[in-house]
């Protein structure tokens, strides 16, 4: 079972595919922790990867496409994965759809957790505090927001469009065990 799993920041996309991958016994693929993965390798990749971040720069979509790509084709996702946080953008998404495709792979279920703007700063700003996450100030919370708008609901329209039956939107204002219930009753079906 293949399931992407998208929500603006501090929506409860991990929180959400920690529960199903236990739940589910499938691996839960978060683009930060690949990418934390891939630097520990030595490869050419990796080395690749050092420099740009290092540099300060943004890792452009084709390497977090060739990551990912190396990833998902590893034995332990025979049995299926839960995408947390990819594809962030349409070109993500346009290479994940292709890629599937010649490999013969399928999304079997698209989830949306949807949350306002209001809701959502409210979040970041408490998992701020309580977790001292660096990555969560006032500024870095707008950009993220900004890039998630920009970016990646444009990737939810294309699935909205493309393959509607696969794609679920559930409430992210809702208790965790009430959204997972949500979610499992969907994959039941």
């Amino acid at each position: 079972m293949i399931i992407f799993l998208f929500g603006a920041p501090g929506a409860g996309k991990g929180t959400q595919a920690k529960i199903l991958s236990e739940k589910l016994n499938i691996l839960h693929l978060s683009t930060g922790d690949i990418l934390r993965d891939e630097l520990l390798q030595e490869s050419k990749l990796s080395q690749k990867l050092k420099v740009i971040i290092n540099s300060g720069s943004l890792v452009s979509d084709e390497l977090i496409n060739d990551i990912i790509s190396k990833r998902i084709t590893k034995k332990d996702c025979k049995k299926g994965f839960i995408f947390d946080g990819y594809p962030r953008t349409i070109n993500q998404a346009n290479y994940i759809d292709i890629f599937f495709q010649n490999n013969q792979l399928k999304i079997n279920y698209l989830f949306e957790i949807t949350l306002n703007q209001n809701e959502t700063i409210k979040r970041i700003n408490k998992r701020s505090f309580e977790e001292n996450r660096a990555d969560d100030s006032i500024d870095t919370i707008k950009t993220r927001l900004n890039k998630y708008f920009n970016d990646t609901v444009p990737v939810l329209k294309h699935y909205k469009s493309t393959q509607p039956e696969l794609y679920f939107t559930v409430k992210g204002d809702q208790e965790i065990s009430i959204i997972h219930s949500e979610i499992m009753k969907k994959l039941e079906k």
